[in-house]
């Protein structure tokens, strides 16, 4: 089971994701998709690799922006769930 991670480790890791921030529990990022078609597409990629992981971020959709936020809800924090999410989601960010 996923523990939650030190202030240090989250800041360790977000070292390494420089698209995102933590904002409180949670690690965000905000991706601007050419055209909302595309921004659809690439939430469709997100959902898939959530599922498979059966661990989801809450998205939030305006248009073309799309907001991702990881959390380990049932932790109350951030785990190493939510960076390996957060990876996956920049690599599928980047195919567009």
């Amino acid at each position: 089971m996923a523990e939650l991670l030190s202030d240090t480790e989250v800041d360790e890791a977000l070292r390494s994701l420089p698209h995102w921030q933590r904002a409180g529990d949670s690690i965000t990022r905000t991706v601007k998709c050419p055209t909302f078609p595309a921004a659809i597409a690439l939430v469709d990629r997100v959902a898939v690799a959530a599922e498979s992981r059966d661990h989801h971020p809450d998205i939030d959709i305006r248009w073309r922006t799309l907001t991702f936020i990881c959390a380990t809800h049932f932790k109350g924090g951030i785990t190493e769930l939510d960076v390996s999410l957060a990876r996956e989601i920049d690599r599928l960010a980047a195919e567009d």
